[in-house]
């Protein structure tokens, strides 16, 4: 199985679908973290589609080909930043979901989980843009600095001061440990 566009996939493209296979489902679940899921198909999609244009310039001494798709998801999603920030900024101000069953136990887990998730996300919509991408590659995509650095196109010490600037932050406004 081939996990990297390597020069055989420029020339026989079906050999990308294994990059595609290995990472697509991380990515897509990246994504619909940050935004809304609906539209989470549809920018992995686009994520492998420039991936699979862009194959022949993908460079394996650089780095590995996750960090790179995480870069290319973040990229697509930065052209979504005004939609997710609006989500956020609703989110901070909405409360959860009325409760169909009225279940007295679950009402009160789904207006803790509201509140948390209103106090979290209007946290993240006041970071800033490298800030929030920086937390986010770390929170919901689980990469490492180094991957984090490559897919943001940044010095590794530019990702270690961004997490420690945007941890510092949520601490301070959320009055917990992160």
């Amino acid at each position: 199985m081939i996990t990297v566009p390597d020069e055989a996939s420029i020339a026989d493209p079906e050999r990308f679908g294994a990059v595609f296979d290995a990472h697509y489902e991380e990515i897509r679940r990246y994504i619909g973290r940050r935004l809304d899921l609906d539209i989470a198909e549809d920018l992995a999609a686009d994520t492998f589609l420039i991936a699979f244009r862009r194959r022949d310039r993908f460079d394996p001494a650089r780095g590995a080909v996750r960090p790179w798709l995480y870069g290319i998801a973040t990229n697509l999603i930065g052209r979504h930043r005004r939609a997710e920030l609006r989500r956020y900024r609703i989110l901070a101000k909405a409360g959860p979901d009325p409760d169909d069953d009225g279940h007295d136990q679950r009402v009160a887990d789904r207006v803790t989980a509201g509140v948390t998730v209103g106090r979290l996300s209007g946290a993240l919509a006041r970071l800033s843009r490298g800030e929030r991408d920086t937390i986010l590659l770390s929170a919901y995509g689980g990469l490492t600095y180094e991957e984090i650095a490559e897919a943001l196109g940044v010095a590794y010490g530019t990702v270690a001061s961004r997490l420690s600037r945007a941890r510092t932050k949520l601490r301070g406004w959320l009055g917990v440990e992160i």
